[in-house]
């Protein structure tokens, strides 16, 4: 029985839920899609967040498309699992920003030399900030 109208691809991706306990027994229809605020984190640390945050908004903006994004994402979730990393959700993240950074530069919205540069400002920025207070980075 084939159903009218185009076939939606789909692939199965394996992850920690980023939803805080009160937000966990809610439906995503109930959500709009969306988190809805509770108690607690939706996100485990800020990075996560904005990295979710600027994938959208750079795929919002036109730079890529939404396809493009969860074919960049699939295959850095599919390149851990076959190096032999352990999926139990923790490092989905780490994928979704590696997947990030691919497709910056394969669409030359930075260059390969200044996302090195930025990450070593900001491992500097780390190692430089008193234990317990928030990292900040200096001028570019």
């Amino acid at each position: 029985d084939r159903r009218e109208g185009p076939a939606i691809r789909s692939e199965r991706i394996f992850g920690r839920a980023i939803l805080s306990a009160h937000d966990r027994g809610a439906r995503l229809a109930d959500l709009g899609g969306l988190p809805a605020p509770g108690p607690g984190p939706v996100f485990d640390a800020p990075w996560p967040a904005q990295a979710f945050a600027l994938a959208v908004e750079l795929c919002t903006q036109g730079h890529f498309t939404w396809r493009v994004w969860t074919t960049a994402l699939a295959a850095e979730v599919k390149a851990a699992a076959s190096a032999g990393a352990v999926d139990d959700g923790s490092r989905y993240y780490l994928h979704w920003l590696a997947a990030l950074e691919r497709v910056v530069m394969e669409r030359g919205l930075t260059e390969h030399e200044a996302l090195r540069r930025r990450k070593d400002q900001w491992a500097e920025a780390y190692r430089c900030a008193p234990h317990g207070t928030a990292v900040q980075l200096g001028s570019p």
